[in-house]
């Protein structure tokens, strides 16, 4: 049977089952497609295909960085590979020449609001009770006609407080609110997909929960779009932390500075695979249907599609505008988070290696070369960094065949944390805060975090492959609201003791039955 005839059989029998089904049942073979269809597909791409022995590979490259450290030529080779990612990270960022290209063609900002194309806002919602009137009110603020946007959230379908909150509120522009069939793997890429297969706009943009775009972002993702090909399948915002309660806050800040503000804008104006983050991505809707959408497998399904996009011909690119959001203060969460990132990045890398040769082929010698450094640089200096910490103190404290092994520990050690800090005191100074460069002193600490959370993703990825570690978000808000009021509490009764609020704050503030219930430093200002 010819192949246009098997797709017109499939839609026909899919509007069939539609028009006969119960809303339930259409909602879960939407999900199971969203859950296979990639697998199915393209098998290749999908890391719901690895072979449960590829898993240890991450597992067995650690041990062999720890009995690499016993011998002095292994030692130096390993040092040798460890540096090659941070090196290349601060040659990209060196790089002047290739700075991020100026957008040109139609300026979006001026065209009428019926000119402008249908734009589909994909939200995946999961216990995000807290942040959905900010996220939906931050949504409501871009400068785009509220008629032209096509917004769909998806909540799992037991989440009744996030249901509860979207629901409570008063609405400016029209909203679709799908409940996730508990089918598949629970994860946003899941989610995403079934969102994907309803979404209306020719453009389509995800934004997590807890995300605060600017107000211009849609229009710059079109000004970007229109003065590019067809092969431009998709811009990725800038992401910003504006979370200070702690040092990991505070670093986070640094760290997304250096990542989305210098170096993704790097890799995008060499043309190198992007590792897309996972919020404020810009697709165009045809394209990224074309490609397969996201792998539900893979726990950082962003940056598997930047590379996969990469391997089929397109490019992704990185716009001016920034998407603020809020990073886990605490340490509990942050390794929550981050060991999903450090399993994903493991994943990808694992999925995207099982045809070396298809994929040097594909992304070409300088790209195969960055996929290398980036993804698979992010994994295995985590996991390296404990052992040379531990090499360089128990050569030092029991003595080692020669100096040049503690060496090139030692410099192997710093070269890191070198970059980590250049890479940040570049990325904060493109963000106007360098007062914010004492932060960096915690860069040892961050790191052997970071190692922490790549042993915890080893481990995960070989017993639960799947799981999605949630980070919480809303928390620090609601604690920076309730530390604001208590101190804004004993700012005012200080005052009352000493009498000291004016009376016309009083008269413009209290009505005068209000005046009589209050103390008398307040009545007599």
């Amino acid at each position: 049977m010819p192949a246009e005839l098997r797709s017109e059989v499939s839609r026909a029998d899919r509007r069939d089952f539609a028009l006969s089904a119960r809303i339930e049942d259409v909602l879960a073979a939407v999900a199971e497609r969203a859950s296979e269809n990639l697998k199915r597909a393209h098998p290749e791409f999908s890391a719901g295909t690895l072979k449960k022995r590829a898993c240890f590979i991450p597992l067995f490259f650690g041990l062999a960085a720890l009995i690499a450290l016993f011998n002095e030529a292994s030692t130096a080779v390993l040092c040798f590979l460890v540096g090659l990612p941070s090196a290349f990270r601060i040659l990209l960022v060196m790089d002047e020449l290739h700075a991020t290209p100026r957008h040109s063609g139609p300026d979006f900002s001026s065209v009428p609001d019926q000119d402008l194309p249908v734009y589909s806002v994909i939200a995946p919602l999961h216990r995000e009770a807290r942040v959905v009137d900010q996220l939906l009110s931050a949504i409501e603020r871009l400068d785009y006609p509220l008629e032209k946007l096509d917004v769909i959230l998806m909540v799992e379908s037991d989440d009744r407080e996030t249901h509860a909150a979207i629901t409570g509120r008063r609405h400016r522009m029209p909203i679709t609110v799908i409940p996730a069939p508990p089918v598949g793997p629970c994860t946003k890429p899941k989610a995403l997909n079934i969102a994907l297969e309803l979404a209306r706009g020719s453009f389509v943009v995800i934004y997590d929960a807890e995300d605060r775009p600017q107000l211009d972002q849609l229009r710059c993702a079109l000004q970007a779009f229109g003065s590019a090909g067809d092969d431009l399948a998709c811009v990725q915002s800038r992401l910003c932390v504006d979370t200070r309660a702690t040092w990991l806050g505070r670093y986070f800040t640094a760290e997304y500075a250096a990542h989305f503000d210098i170096f993704l804008p790097r890799l995008a104006a060499l043309g190198f695979p992007l590792p897309l983050g996972g919020s404020s991505n810009h697709f165009r809707t045809s394209v990224l249907r074309k490609t397969g959408g996201w792998d539900p497998y893979n726990v950082t399904e962003d940056a598997d599609l930047g590379v996969r996009l990469s391997r089929l011909g397109y490019r992704c690119g990185v716009i001016e505008s920034t998407t603020y959001e809020e990073a886990p203060t605490e340490i509990r969460r942050w390794l929550g988070q981050r060991s999903r990132w450090f399993k994903g990045w493991m994943q990808t890398l694992l999925v995207h290696l099982r045809e070396p040769r298809r994929l040097f082929r594909q992304l070409g010698q300088r790209g195969f070369a960055a996929f290398l450094l980036v993804v698979g640089g992010n994994s295995l200096v985590a996991l390296a960094h404990p052992i040379f910490v531990v090499g360089v103190f128990w050569k030092l404290g029991f003595g080692a065949e020669s100096l040049l092994e503690i060496a090139l520990c030692a410099v192997s050690l710093l070269t890191g944390y070198m970059s980590s800090a250049f890479l940040a005191w570049r990325g904060l100074s493109y963000r106007g805060a360098r007062r914010k460069l004492r932060t960096l002193a915690w860069t040892p600490l961050h790191w052997l975090l970071l190692s922490v959370a790549a042993w915890w993703a080893v481990g995960e990825l070989i017993l639960a492959p799947s799981r999605w570690n949630k980070t919480e978000h809303g928390l620090d808000r609601e604690r920076g609201i309730t530390s604001a009021l208590v101190k804004l509490n004993a700012l005012f009764a200080d005052m009352e003791k000493r009498g000291e609020i004016p009376q016309i704050w009083i008269d413009a503030t209290y009505s005068a039955a209000d005046r009589q219930r209050l103390p008398r430093a307040f009545a007599s200002g």
